[in-house]
């Protein structure tokens, strides 16, 4: 079975976890921060939503600059409603999930990697990149916006099992 078989599966309920727990974000909250060192709730939010995007750079590039010299440094992009948030998802989702079918064992195979105004901070296998900088670390912010969620009183989503807010899936 091909690589991208194995994730796929993987992959399709992350995202669909993503989304509902997206879907949840209060428009009257997108400002909140339950630290002042913290993402506020829409940035958050934002930052999961462009998650998925990454796919394209893990897969069609060897590496990623997060301050190339004599650039620009990455910009989180400003959305200002969980609609828009919630657009760019899907559309991020849908490019990510067709790279991630079409792509080959020996594309997850390649080393590529993540620079920092030009030097490289870590080589992996794209495989491992597509894991750990789209899929786990989705999951890891999914969950701070759980946690977001709850301290606000707005329900929260059923992932991996009921929440406390929902006895089934």
């Amino acid at each position: 079975m091909a690589l991208s078989e194995l994730l796929l599966p993987e992959f399709d309920q992350e995202m669909t976890n993503t989304r509902k727990t997206l879907e949840r974000i209060p428009e009257d909250k997108l400002g909140w921060k339950p630290h002042e060192k913290s993402f506020s709730m829409g940035d958050l939010a934002i930052h999961l939503a462009e998650m998925p995007g990454w796919a394209q750079v893990t897969l069609e590039q060897d590496s990623f600059d997060v301050n190339p010299p004599g650039g620009h440094t990455y910009q989180r992009p400003k959305l200002g409603s969980r609609q828009e948030i919630l657009e760019m998802f899907d559309k991020n989702l849908t490019v990510a999930r067709t790279l991630l079918e079409k792509a080959s064992d020996e594309q997850f195979q390649k080393p590529w990697s993540l620079l920092n105004g030009g030097k490289v901070t870590m080589t992996m296998p794209r495989i491992a990149v597509f894991r750990n900088f789209i899929m786990n670390h989705n999951i890891h912010h999914r969950a701070q916006l759980g946690v977001y969620l709850r301290l606000n009183d707005v329900p929260v989503p059923a992932i991996y099992g009921p929440s406390a807010d929902e006895g089934g899936m």
